[in-house]
């Protein structure tokens, strides 16, 4: 077990510092062994579910998970250009494209959570219990209160993006103000918010995997249009022959399974339940 975390880690590592440069070489062959090649978002992750996940599913088919974890608009340009066998992200219309232009097979449900909005404990815009998360934008714009924000074309940057656009404030107007774009992943976006004072939305359980919380709450949660669905995708091999068409196949048959199901749910950050399966 302890060799198989240390090969996905490495694998993981290596892939994210060279994810720019394989897009620019072309369609990596993946060569020959019993792996499979996921691109997901860093939420997957970051939360800690696939290091629950995966060895359930390996130790059951012998297949190894070697994930790419990036955020999702790199992870569906990743798939695009054929560097992986499975796409595994949470950005719903971005995913249905995906298949719609014929890169990936089908797309199914697989999980949701949701977004939230945390910040410090004084909370300089007073959003603490807003229940509507796009007048509690409109507090924060209004104040000029710092807001660190993705900006890496993720999923939660997707989601953030969509939020402001349904308030009267242009927070890229202000960028490199109040308003701070960081080009990282969740973790190392909440690193940033907590050492600046910010506010940042972010993934329910990433938030509650994440270990440098200082005085941050969550301030805004609740709101349906925070709903995060979680989507998985066959890279389309009749567009890339060398995608593992049957074991990337497993791996989607068994995340939707009952016993796949039932391994989402059963994870858990300090008691709570990170995510809900909901296949069909």
């Amino acid at each position: 077990m302890a060799s198989r975390l240390f090969r996905r880690l490495t694998f993981i590592a290596a892939l994210a510092f060279a994810a720019l440069g394989a897009i620019a070489a072309g369609p990596a062959q993946a060569q020959d062994g019993n792996f499979i090649i996921v691109q997901s978002t860093t939420s997957t992750e970051a939360s800690g579910l696939f290091e629950h996940l995966l060895p359930k599913f390996e130790n059951m088919t012998d297949i190894d998970v070697r994930v790419v974890a990036v955020g999702t608009g790199q992870a569906i340009r990743n798939a695009r250009n054929g560097d992986g066998d499975v796409l595994f992200v949470h950005h719903t219309p971005s995913e249905f494209q995906f298949v719609a232009e014929g890169f990936g097979v089908r797309r199914f449900d697989v999980m949701y959570n949701d977004f939230i909005i945390v910040g410090p404990k004084d909370d300089p815009a007073s959003i603490s219990g807003m229940e509507d998360v796009t007048a509690a934008l409109t507090r924060i714009g209004e104040s000029e209160a710092a807001f660190a924000s993705r900006g890496d074309d993720s999923g939660t940057n997707k989601k953030e993006l969509g939020l402001w656009a349904k308030t009267d404030v242009n927070p890229r107007a202000a960028s490199g103000s109040w308003y701070r774009e960081t080009g990282a992943g969740m973790g190392a976006t909440l690193n940033t918010a907590v050492s600046m004072g910010a506010y940042t939305m972010s993934d329910r359980a990433t938030w509650l995997n994440f270990q440098n919380k200082g005085d941050f709450e969550i301030l805004v949660e609740g709101d349906r249009r925070l709903f995060n669905q979680y989507g998985v995708i066959l890279v389309n091999p009749e567009k890339y022959p060398h995608v593992k068409k049957q074991k990337g196949q497993a791996f989607i048959d068994w995340l939707v399974s009952a016993a796949g199901q039932a391994a989402i749910a059963d994870y858990r950050i300090k008691g709570q339940q990170a995510f809900f399966p909901n296949a069909r």
